[in-house]
């Protein structure tokens, strides 16, 4: 026989199976003892006796299951899975909170091979532990006397068998309870009180611990009482020891317990956990949907009918479609709908008062409390989608996209902004091509016809669209969609004028260069998309022609050259020349269109070959320093190389001279031919001829620079100054720079002089109007008017005649004099006399002023010292212009300046 190694026995009592449970033994290994093993459970039914009150979570009983393959994996099962689980481990678990009524609690748990699906079963018996009753309580308070127990040592048997102390039962006492105090509860005596004097006492929470003074004992009768009522649901049981010593204070017996358990009394009403509670339920619920579950508790002992409650529905609002939708299971508390008609749309939520009576429920002697429920009915998608209209129009220009060409309205019962309200758009027909495309406006749930693919009026002129709506979510299970959920959409397209395009774009043409101005080329034409509209023909033009070869007619749309066209153009990449044109229509508004014509130029042979580079330098003397050319022609291959190079038969001294030697096809080599050469410039023309078909030759000057060299090959430092370009005629044209530029200044500087000495005899001859000197002075005030007549006469007075500098008053002297301040000693000015002519009298000025080293500079003002005493001349008055005037020669005035040229004019111009 097969036996589960450390199982349990069959029935546990409560306090073993909770502490099995949470030592969360290790799964049972089975050991056959012979080969006569069944595996299964050893018994069909198994009884346990649980305590009345179950609580979610908490082990009841662990069930045997006997395997005699130790490597089969067993999964266990139970028929109640709403009340009860069973672990892995084979412990049952109560699922949830629950009173087990009076009679016993069958289930069935179950066993199943994973692997096989082999099945096992077994019925589970669950058994209330039995409660208090009032006859045993009332057996309880019999017991008024405890007694110690009397022991008698007799050290000279030791082998006496001692007498057990006693088990005093426990001492169960009524809360609440109202006295008098203090009550009596039982006394206390020991055998031995009728030899000694004894004193008894009391210990333990309660009597000297906190709460101390609620049992008191009397110390000479051992009478044990209460002092005060009791409260349950402060301390269920009290645990105190009793003591006997004498009067010397010696243990004359061992120490009594004493546990005084408090009867509840129903002093509680129930309290709701919560004063409201929220649930919810899917509208179109079956009857029997569980809802959600109200709790209330009773601070009474919950193994009495005194916290036992019951729960019940007082009312429903509102009361349609039925006043009892709902039902609450009245144990468990647990809401469930008994009624269907759940409808979101008709009533949105209930309110229903619920009610918790202890006693079981018990309506004249239970205690009861209320609380609210509130259940909301959750939206399903029961509702479909219904469009307002079944046809919907629209109209669209062609060729427009990402445009609202409809909008399509629809309806729809269900909560607004849920997934079973919002809409989704489905084209069923009417866009094989994929045109349109419809999408949903999140806030009023609109469809929205949109156009993504350009349509074309010429090809379509209307569409016909079918659309179906749906929600996000399916329907509820029973609903279909009605006819209202599809609709047509009908959609009308506009012509609008379209731009022309070239037919091909681009246009490809080949051609070879060196075609001739006026010359055509090509014809470039568009076409217009709109057939359906009165315009007329397409007008042409240019819109892009970088180097202006071409023209377009603007009627036909012919291409003439209007310059030659060159391959090797600036404007030609890889052989390519592109030219952009444009057509136009003349519609409402007008449109145009542009095509790009590419030219392929053909490469001819127009173009002869050039040396490079054009300069070179080499020694006077015969070494191998040859200079290597290259032939670069902007033809290409076959009319470019390879080249052939030659020496021209003219001049002789050429071919005397140099030769040369291709090396390859684009390169050759020019050297001496003698043995030395003079060091200076050469131009050495050398005849290069290409492969084309005819060839194109062309002579070529190579500018060569010989020059001295030194021993590694390298030109001196004078032979370079000679090499960078200073032959014997640039030397020459740069002397004759430098000559005629000394000439330039010296003619600069005689005009300079002379101008100068015409300015400063302007300035002599200058008219009192235009005297500086007026304009110059400072007078420190400007006098009394008329009156002020008080001028100082000595400054017009002759330089012997006026009195020194140094007497002078302060305040008087002219701001164009000397200074007062001691000045170096000159040689003064010697007077000349006055001259008869006035020419004469200024030059000898001038010559005077320029010995004076106390002169000014010609461009400061002169400071005349000496006006003089009088003229020589005389009175102006007294000349004769008719005496001598024919016969003077005035030609001389000219040279003073444009005023004396207009005096000459008038005495010097004879009869006129």
């Amino acid at each position: 026989m097969c036996r589960a190694a450390g199982a349990p026995p069959r029935i546990l009592p409560p306090l073993a199976l909770m502490l099995l449970a949470a030592l969360q033994q290790a799964p049972i290994k089975a050991t056959c003892e012979d080969m006569s093993c069944k595996t299964g459970f050893p018994e069909d039914v198994h009884s346990a006796v649980v305590s009345r009150s179950v609580h979610g979570g908490q082990p009841l009983l662990n069930v045997r299951f006997r395997s005699c393959d130790g490597n089969k994996k067993i999964h266990f099962g139970s028929s109640e899975p709403e009340d009860f689980r069973v672990g892995e481990d084979g412990v049952v678990y109560a699922e949830r909170s629950f009173q087990l009524s009076a009679e016993p609690t069958e289930f069935v748990v179950s066993a199943q091979d994973k692997e096989t699906q082999q099945e096992w079963q077994m019925k589970v018996k669950l058994t209330p532990e039995p409660a208090f009753t009032e006859a045993s309580e009332k057996d309880q308070r019999k017991i008024e006397e405890i007694i110690f127990p009397w022991q008698q040592y007799k050290h000279s048997s030791p082998l006496k068998r001692q007498k057990r102390d006693w088990v005093i039962p426990p001492i169960n006492l009524p809360e609440n309870s109202k006295g008098p105090f203090p009550q009596e509860l039982v006394r206390i005596r020991s055998d031995r009180d009728k030899s000694l004097s004894l004193r008894y006492s009391v210990t333990g929470p309660g009597a000297d611990q906190p709460p101390t003074g609620i049992f008191i004992i009397n110390p000479i009768s051992g009478q044990l009482s209460v002092t005060k009522p009791l409260d349950r649901e402060q301390i269920a049981s009290f645990h105190l020891r009793a003591h006997a010593v004498d009067v010397n204070g010696n243990q004359v017996e061992n120490p009594i317990d004493i546990v005084i358990n408090v009867i509840d009394m129903n002093d509680n009403r129930p309290e709701f956990l919560h004063q409201v509670w929220n649930g919810t339920v899917p509208e179109g619920s079956k009857p029997g949907t569980y809802v959600m579950t109200v709790t209330a508790i009773d601070a009474d002992d919950p193994n009495t009918q005194n916290g036992m409650l019951r729960y019940r529905i007082l009312s429903q609002a509102p009361s349609s479609p039925s006043p009892n939708m709902f039902t609450i299971n009245n144990e468990t508390g647990d809401i469930i709908t008994v009624a269907a008609g759940l409808d979101r749309e008709k009533v949105q939520q209930y309110t229903l008062i619920i009610q918790a009576t202890d006693m079981e429920g018990n309506p004249t002697y239970g205690l009861s409390n209320t609380a609210t429920a509130v259940i909301a009915v959750t939206d399903v998608n029961d509702n479909p989608p219904e469009f307002t209209a079944m046809t919907f129009y629209g109209e669209v220009p062609e060729n427009r996209v990402d445009v609202i060409v409809a909008n399509l309205t629809v309806t729809d019962k269900d909560q607004p902004h849920t997934p079973a309200w919002n809409a989704m758009y489905r084209m069923t027909g009417g866009d094989p091509t994929g045109r349109f495309t419809i999408l949903t406006d999140p806030n009023s749930n609109d469809g929205l016809v949109t156009v993504v693919k350009p349509i074309d009026f010429e090809t379509n002129r209307m569409f016909v669209l079918t659309v179906a709506a749906e929600n996000q979510v399916p329907l509820a299970k029973g609903i279909q969609h009605p006819p209202q959920s599809t609709a047509t959409v009908s959609i009308t397209v506009i012509d609008v004028n379209e731009s022309p395009y070239f037919v091909p774009n681009p246009k490809l043409v080949r051609q070879e260069e060196g075609l001739m101005a006026g010359s055509m080329l090509t014809t470039f034409t568009a076409q217009d998309p709109d057939r359906y509209m009165q315009q007329t023909s397409l007008r042409y033009s240019k819109l892009s022609d970088p180097a202006s070869w071409l023209k377009i007619d603007p009627v036909n749309g012919q291409i003439t050259t209007t310059a030659v066209l060159d391959r090797e153009s600036i404007y030609v990449q890889n052989n390519m020349y592109n030219a952009t044109f444009l057509a136009s229509d003349n519609g409402i508004p007008p449109m145009s269109g542009t095509g790009t014509l590419q030219i392929y130029l053909l490469d001819i042979n127009d173009n002869a070959p050039q040396v490079h580079p054009k300069e070179a330098t080499t020694c006077e003397t015969l070494q191998p320093n040859a200079i290597n050319i290259t032939a670069v022609d902007p033809d290409i291959d076959p009319n470019a190389g390879p080249f052939a190079f030659e020496l021209p038969d003219t001049p002789a001294s050429i071919k005397r001279n140099w030769t040369i030697v291709r090396i390859s096809g684009d390169h050759a080599q020019l050297s001496l031919r003698i043995r030395f050469l003079e060091a200076g410039i050469y131009d050495v023309p050398i005849v290069i001829t290409d492969s084309g078909n005819p060839h194109a030759s062309s002579t070529s000057l190579l500018k060569v620079k010989v020059c001295q060299c030194d021993l590694n090959g390298d030109c001196t430092d004078v032979d370079r100054i000679v090499g960078a370009g200073l032959g014997t005629g640039a030397i020459i044209a740069i002397l004759l720079c430098i000559i005629i530029l000394l000439i330039l200044v010296l003619m600069f500087v005689v005009w300079m002089k002379r101008r100068d000495k015409e300015r400063q005899a302007k300035q002599l001859l200058i008219d009192p109007e235009d005297d500086v000197r007026d304009n110059i002075l400072k007078y420190d005030e400007e006098g009394g008017g008329e009156e002020d007549q008080d001028y100082d006469l000595s400054q017009l007075q002759q330089p012997d005649t006026v009195e020194p500098d140094a007497i002078k008053p302060v305040g008087i002297r002219r701001l164009d004099e000397r200074p007062i301040h001691a000045e170096p000693q000159y040689p003064v000015r010697s007077a000349a006399p006055h001259p008869g002519d006035i020419g004469d009298f200024i030059n000898e000025g001038l010559k005077a002023a320029d010995n004076d080293p106390t002169a000014p500079p010609y461009d400061s003002l002169l400071v005349f010292d000496y006006e003089g005493s009088g003229s020589t001349a005389g009175s102006l008055s007294s000349l004769n212009s008719s005496s001598s005037g024919g016969e003077q020669d005035y030609d001389y005035l000219n040279d003073w300046g444009p005023r004396f040229k207009k005096l000459a004019d008038m005495y010097g111009g004879g009869d006129d």
